[in-house]
């Protein structure tokens, strides 16, 4: 873990599923996309934090199994997506943390634990 980076958490269902290009049909290719896509992230940063980042991809569901890559963790959720993000960024307590969602009640839950958000586009330009 690098606890002195900025962290960045993307919402991996949510981004998946912010742009409609048969996602459904491959959960876990999705997410494996998304993984590969996020790579430069750690070290260029984002618009809004710039790198080099810890970044994490969370999943949930059917697309668990997805391996962590050099520069993209990936955590798993046993449950709730959400709830691991959450759980993610009350973990990074004193440290810049950023969030990617769109998702209104995950916003309002990590914000309360200080973390900043942002949309898909974020990630996706």
């Amino acid at each position: 873990m690098t606890d002195n980076l900025p962290l960045l958490i993307v919402d991996g269902a949510n981004v998946v599923g912010s742009v409609p290009d048969g996602w459904w049909r491959d959960r876990r290719g999705a997410a494996e996309r998304l993984r590969d896509r996020l790579v430069a992230y750690a070290s260029s940063g984002t618009a809004e934090l710039p790198g080099p980042l810890e970044l994490v991809l969370v999943v949930e569901g059917a697309a668990r199994g997805v391996a962590s890559v050099p520069g993209v963790r990936v955590a798993e959720a046993p449950g709730s997506g959400d709830d691991r993000i959450v759980e993610l960024a009350g973990e990074a307590a004193g440290r810049t943390c950023l969030v990617v969602t769109a998702d209104r009640e995950l916003r309002r839950r990590v914000t309360a634990l200080g973390a900043g958000v942002t949309g898909p586009r974020a990630v996706l330009g």
